[in-house]
């Protein structure tokens, strides 16, 4: 990891860089596997099978009984821990629903909001090698709740955790189709594949590409999305294993992600590092995190406001504050997907079981995006009713605006049936 010490603010943007690929050429290959699926269905999606994953896929769609099966040889101790997470996920995000709330705006004038489900969504789960079950709990979950009439996986993992959990949290329809070729089904629909209204989930370079090029050509996706990555606020009172652990846990995912440490401490920095070596030589993944590890950094900074000054900008996907006051010092938080406060709070709880959302904004989006959550899988609609007298009320308010705006059309609609209320109430008072 690469060391800063007391970093000038101007050198931020450049020390808070994430990795960057040229992704000009990946995309050509992309769009044109999207658009031949598009135009060949099925077929198409069976050939790039066999070219990428030297399959020869006969039923694209899982049948129940592999699901059964799946269930049956599943470890229990996995399958009770599944079954918690599922319930901790469950209760959190069934928390986040709301009730219309009608509000008169002046009399006559209500105006009310209502949340209403999102009718078909596809997950997406990577096969590669992890199988990633834990995504399955953290997007058909709220889908679920939310009301969603149709959830549709595709994923090129048959690992029976998938399947388990797939069954589990009530997923419509699973389909053995990885990388573009299942984004590209999802957008588009095929013959065996329904079409969806917004994609989820996580993916490689070429998945994310894929996400990105059929949101360009109107279809919604959770968010843009990045390589996996971590911050971590550490002082003097944090336990420096501990905080090496964390940063590894990120690491591991793949040699394009990103942590950073950023201290007061040049103590902490020593310690940190020791412990990173010491953890980083036993871990079945110490090649892909040790290249994580070199686009990584250590930030030393004066204090605590500077170092949240730092974290703000950089607004990482996951942050852990290992330090005293945390829970004070989250307050000061602008910019972050999931906060983790306290020694005992460690990133891989929101990851797989705590309740709240992994599925968060990479590459600075959490300036400006959320993660997945219950109103990720729902639209809200608008609704209002007026009264004659609320029309009364507000009339001449709509025709100053229109008329403001030379908008005669948007005037004459009003004024019409202003007109219409004042020449009936006057032949009511003749009559």
């Amino acid at each position: 990891m690469q060391i800063y010490k007391y970093p000038n603010t101007a050198t931020w943007g450049e020390i808070l860089q994430r990795p960057v690929m040229d992704t000009s050429a990946l995309e050509q290959k992309v769009e044109a596997i999207l658009q031949d699926v598009k135009a060949n269905g099925d077929q198409a999606i069976r050939k790039y099978a066999e070219l990428f994953d030297k399959l020869q896929l006969a039923d694209l769609e899982v049948p129940a009984a592999a699901l059964d099966a799946a269930e049956a040889s599943l470890d229990p101790a996995l399958k009770a821990a599944i079954n918690q997470a599922a319930k901790n996920i469950h209760t959190f995000h069934s928390a986040q629903q709301s009730v219309p709330v009608e509000i008169e705006t002046m009399p006559g004038v209500k105006c009310w909001r209502k949340s209403v489900p999102i009718e078909k969504v596809g997950l997406y789960i990577p096969g590669g090698s992890a199988p990633l079950f834990s995504t399955i709990l953290m997007l058909a979950i709220p889908a679920k709740i939310a009301g969603c009439k149709e959830i549709i996986l595709c994923t090129p993992s048959t690992h029976p955790a998938i399947l388990y959990t797939a069954k589990l949290v009530g997923v419509s329809k699973i389909f053995t189709i990885g990388g573009v070729q299942a984004i590209a089904a999802m957008a588009y629909g095929t013959e065996s594949v329904p079409q969806v209204y917004k994609i989820f989930g996580p993916g490689n370079q070429y998945v994310t590409c894929a996400k990105q090029l059929v949101n360009k050509s109107g279809l919604a996706i959770d968010m843009p999305a990045g390589p996996s990555e971590v911050a971590v606020l550490a002082d003097e009172t944090c336990i420096p294993a501990f905080v090496a652990a964390d940063l590894l846990s990120q690491a591991e995912h793949g040699p394009d992600s990103q942590v950073v440490l950023v201290t007061t401490s040049e103590q902490v920095i020593a310690d940190v590092q020791q412990a990173l070596q010491s953890q980083l030589e036993k871990l079945p993944r110490k090649d892909i995190a040790a290249a994580a590890l070199d686009n990584s950094r250590i930030i030393l900074v004066e204090d605590k406001n500077a170092a949240m000054q730092l974290l703000n900008a950089y607004a990482p996907e996951h942050l852990i504050l290992a330090c005293a006051a945390a829970e004070e010092i989250a307050g000061k938080v602008t910019n972050a997907g999931s906060v983790f406060i306290g020694n005992y709070t460690p990133e891989s709880a929101g990851d797989y079981a705590s309740g709240t959302n992994h599925t968060l904004p990479t590459n600075g989006y959490a300036k400006a995006y959320s993660g997945v959550s219950l109103d990720s899988f729902v639209k809200k609609i608008t609704f209002q009713k007026i009264s004659e007298g609320g029309l009364l009320e507000i009339g001449a308010t709509i025709e100053a605006m229109a008329a403001a705006e030379g908008l005669d059309a948007h005037k004459q609609a009003v004024t019409i049936r202003l007109n219409q209320i004042i020449d009936s109430s006057k032949k009511n008072i003749n009559v």
